[in-house]
């Protein structure tokens, strides 16, 4: 837990030490991500004027400066939601799941109904532990290539390592055909995000119907002669996609997304506002391993059969499930928060006007689109109704705040009409 606790860090941490740290030039950042793992594109960020943090043990950036496409964090925020931002995240891990019980394996570690999915879509899911926690949230897909059916995950970075001990203890008393293929710093994996990213895509890939693609959906396709596997969908509230490519087209691929017009890099500073700004959770703050699926806002990744009488279970199904069917039984849930004043940030409480503490703070920020402090958090019942009023401490002066609804932007995942 501590290793875990060191790792995954926090981004808003890590922004808040960039934008204190006073201006440097590129040698200075790469003495400071001395002994950190590197993306494949390390160069290319520091080309860019990346301002290098530790991350999940990695050096990534928090946003670029000193170059033609360099922006502050909130100038990144507006562009990816007006344009199109594209973001590194090859530090996170992906996973390939072959093997003609694969499905079956996939399904005994998290709560997606996998067997259930359609060839070619995905959905966000949770590894959980047996009490009912969530170890990870993860990115689940069912896809297939010339080997045959296999199931495509991404977990986060900062978890990866317990992740995959986890997954190992459970193969090794699983006992059927699943084999468990790690692709994490052999390859590139970048998320496109914004409202013009299709329009990007559909110019390098003339020849595939993006408007026929829904959220959801992957894809293999050729991207000026580069084999990706191209999943739409993202961790912005906004239309984009999420690119897989192999470690030998990484540089190119990225220096051919970002060479397009409408496309900006974007770094770690505006991932975090732009998540928050869609009620998206950050895993080892809004949601950790005593956190539940119900309390954080998130049965409805527990898939329908998985629910059924006689479904295969899954770690703590037993606990998970009750909470699914009686949600009122939760005594917290997960909220939205409009603050006034400074912004309230994790860890803030959360008050009564009497004083009485009825909950924590787990994420805040200013949102650059709403112009106001945004924050969500955990309250007790029955203080979670939208539009209650609560106050929030923040440098030990009480704040009035509004519980809200989430996201606070509303998102943008594209349907076909």
């Amino acid at each position: 837990a501590e290793m875990l606790r060191r790792s995954s860090g926090s981004i808003a941490r890590a922004v808040s030490s960039a934008l204190r740290a006073p201006k440097a030039h590129q040698p200075m950042r790469m003495m400071s991500t001395e002994g950190l793992k590197r993306t494949l594109i390390y160069d290319e960020h520091l080309k860019a004027g990346g301002n290098m943090v530790n991350f999940a043990d990695y050096a990534m950036p928090v946003q670029y400066k000193d170059t033609p496409q360099a922006q502050s964090i909130i100038d990144s925020v507006h562009h990816v939601r007006t344009k199109a931002g594209l973001f590194d995240v090859s530090h996170m891990c992906s996973i390939k799941w072959r093997g003609k019980d694969a499905i079956a394996f996939v399904e005994s570690v998290t709560v997606a109904d996998v067997e259930g999915m359609a060839m070619g879509t995905g959905s966000l899911s949770l590894i959980t532990t047996e009490s009912g926690g969530i170890i990870d949230d993860t990115m689940i897909t069912k896809t297939k290539d010339e080997q045959g059916e296999y199931i495509y995950q991404v977990i986060n970075a900062g978890c990866a390592p317990k992740d995959l001990k986890h997954f190992e203890e459970k193969l090794g008393k699983f006992g059927g055909d699943v084999k468990m293929e790690v692709w994490w710093d052999n390859r590139g994996l970048y998320a496109l995000q914004g409202p013009e990213a299709v329009k990007v895509l559909q110019r390098l890939v003339p020849d595939y119907n993006f408007k026929a693609m829904a959220f959801g959906v992957s894809e293999f396709m050729s991207i000026k002669g580069m084999k990706c596997f191209v999943s739409r969908c993202g961790y912005t509230g906004e239309d984009g996609f999420e690119i897989f490519c192999n470690g030998e087209d990484a540089v190119k691929l990225w220096q051919t997304l970002v060479g397009e017009p409408e496309v900006f890099p974007s770094g770690l500073g505006a991932r975090d506002t732009l998540r928050l700004e869609a009620g998206l959770c950050l895993y080892g703050h809004d949601i950790d391993e005593n956190t539940t699926p119900t309390s954080a806002g998130l049965s409805w990744t527990v898939g329908k059969a998985r629910r059924a009488p006689g479904a295969r279970p899954f770690p703590g199904s037993d606990i998970i499930l009750k909470q699914v069917a009686d949600a009122k039984s939760v005594p917290k849930m997960r909220v939205g928060l409009i603050p006034e004043g400074a912004p309230a940030r994790e860890g803030a409480d959360i008050t009564l006007p009497s004083g009485e503490v009825i909950g924590k703070v787990t994420s805040g920020a200013v949102s650059p689109i709403l112009k106001k402090n945004i924050s969500m958090g955990y309250i007790n019942r029955p203080h979670n109704k939208s539009g209650t009023a609560v106050q929030v401490t923040v440098r030990g002066k009480s704040k009035p705040a509004v519980v809200t609804k989430m996201p606070f932007v509303p998102t943008k995942y594209y349907k076909p009409e």
